[in-house]
């Protein structure tokens, strides 16, 4: 590699950590900004106490469905013995790769997942799920307090029963005099950007326009729309482009696909 490049990840600390740690392994130069906060439901609360019912009884599903890592991670995170017969469907490599972190793949799960990397959403996930067998019977979607519907609802015409339990929060973190400093700093680089949910994009978004009206002026949007911006789907894409960014690159879902994108760079 003839230069060092900046790789700004965004995804939330936790999920950054590893994949930070191998691109710098690699000779990049590496930003952790992350655009959302993961954090664990109130174990005084009643969606707690759901979320444990339904574990408990895991083995009444024919299909349980992640939204995402973070879904995984919150399921898993208490030492969870998935339940044999049980079907998984997830959303990207990313999640595939997560469940092997807790032991579970194809060898010894039904896995279901979108093939193609450029459109791992629900409407690709529908498109590869046995639906015959799971009619007349129950399927789980642990995710967070908000998320597109598309999924529960057409598996809902599908005649099966569905459960949405929420498994995690997530939070928008807090613009601080710190994060205001790194925020401008990184605005202004070369770097590349990488996210990969609509939602991080929107808080990228809020984050500049507050920080243009208290601090750096109308030309941090400016700035911000000039960044080189990489996403997983092109639903993401699609609204960076609606919102004025311009370069804008679809590199597909996963850590495999972001490398190989930095190395096929000029």
């Amino acid at each position: 590699m003839s230069e060092s490049v900046n790789v700004i990840l965004t995804r939330p600390k936790a999920q950054s950590r590893q994949l930070a740690d191998t691109l710098a392994g690699l000779g990049y130069a590496v930003e952790v900004f992350p655009l959302l906060e993961i954090a664990g439901l109130p174990q005084s609360g009643e969606l707690y106490r759901h979320l444990q019912s339904v574990l408990d009884n895991l083995k009444n599903y024919a299909m349980a469905a992640f939204v995402s890592p973070n879904a995984i991670h919150a399921v898993f995170a208490n030492g969870l013995k998935w339940p044999a017969g049980v079907a998984i469907a997830v959303m990207g490599e990313g999640s595939r790769s997560t469940l092997a972190e807790y032991g579970i793949n194809d060898s010894n799960t039904r896995i279901f997942s979108p093939t193609d990397p450029f459109r791992s959403d629900s409407e690709t996930l529908l498109e590869n799920l046995d639906l015959p067998a799971l009619r007349g019977h129950a399927t789980v979607i642990f995710r967070s307090e908000t998320g597109r519907e598309l999924l529960a609802d057409a598996l809902t015409k599908e005649g099966v029963t569905v459960d949405k339990v929420i498994a995690y929060q997530r939070l928008v973190p807090a613009l601080t005099a710190d994060t205001v400093k790194q925020l401008f700093e990184l605005l202004t680089c070369s770097g590349i950007w990488v996210v990969s949910s609509s939602e991080a994009l929107r808080t990228l978004e809020k984050m500049v326009v507050q920080m243009a009206g208290e601090n750096a002026g109308a030309d941090a949007v400016v700035k911000m729309h000039q960044i080189n911006l990489w996403v997983s789907h092109h639903r993401i894409a699609q609204n960076a482009l609606n919102s004025g960014f311009k370069n804008v690159q679809l590199i597909g879902s996963g850590d495999e696909n972001l490398l190989l994108a930095l190395q096929s760079r000029p």
